[in-house]
């Protein structure tokens, strides 16, 4: 084989190559590609039918079998779920929800806190004295400092010994925070407003209503209302719990036995598991 002849062979094959590398990308294959560094997957995707040439590991059946959701591992929970399965809440008809931050549907933006004030009115966590009580501890921790400890607006940082404040906060008792839905304030704990900071961090989301109902709790006394586990004479979107608790009565004796019993512990114990995130 002479020189030339090898020349050409060569020539030839090479552009045989160019030819057959010049591939457009279609809608599941990217074309050729010169090392491309592992950057598309071989192995199986979950929730994704991508039955492509580089995931031909088994049949296709195989595959759409595979990608189907699979058994949580045996003692594992959600983010957010915590406590979800409580006989507490469970018992007394809570729709349970994820923390707050996954998902909340809200941006964080004049138009999107309207929304949030006009949409979420329901608190739903019924009225109970052992969530006032950790409302209690936690309004006084986390927000007293400037709204004060009677939510009036007139923390420690407002007053003559605790420094100038250069915008007073917000003052609870005013009748248009006692009107306002419970949206209002669980829009400005996610985000802050104005100069305040958002606590989505620092309260879970059922911290988060605890502190709205002790808000609300405040804004009754002041009022000269009653805002308890037993009755709520302030506004009609927070239930009591004794108003669930004489439903579930009603509807069976077992549920009654359930939610007789002492469940803060539990309560308590399924809260402090909550995510802060």
């Amino acid at each position: 084989m002479n020189i030339k002849y090898q020349i050409q062979v060569i020539f030839g094959f090479f552009t045989i190559l160019l030819i057959s590398s010049c591939q457009s990308a279609g809608v599941n294959s990217t074309g050729s590609e010169y090392m491309p560094d592992m950057a598309h997957s071989v192995a199986y995707e979950s929730n994704v039918y991508g039955y492509y040439y580089n995931n031909r590991w088994g049949t296709e059946d195989e595959l759409h079998k595979m990608v189907q959701p699979r058994v949580p591992v045996k003692g594992t929970i959600a983010r957010g779920y915590a406590g979800a399965l409580d006989p507490y809440n469970s018992a007394t008809g809570v729709s349970y929800k994820p923390n707050g931050s996954v998902p909340y549907y809200y941006a964080d933006s004049e138009e999107e806190r309207s929304r949030a004030t006009t949409e979420i009115i329901k608190n739903p966590y019924p009225i109970t004295a052992s969530g006032l009580e950790n409302g209690k501890l936690l309004y006084n921790i986390q927000c007293a400092i400037c709204h004060g400890e009677k939510g009036d607006g007139a923390g420690y940082l407002l007053r003559d010994d605790g420094g100038k404040y250069p915008v007073q906060p917000a003052n609870f008792m005013l009748d248009t925070f006692v009107n306002s839905s419970n949206g209002r304030y669980y829009h400005a704990i996610m985000y802050g407003r104005n100069l305040m900071g958002g606590y989505s961090d620092k309260l879970s989301y059922e911290e988060r209503w605890q502190v709205i109902q002790y808000i609300r709790s405040l804004q009754a006394a002041s009022k000269k209302l009653e805002y308890s586990e037993k009755l709520n004479t302030l506004n009609t979107s927070d239930t009591p719990y004794s108003v669930i608790a004489s439903k579930m009565a009603a509807i069976t004796p077992a549920a009654t036995a359930i939610i007789s019993t002492d469940t803060s512990a539990t309560h308590k114990a399924a809260s402090g598991k909550e995510s802060k995130h």
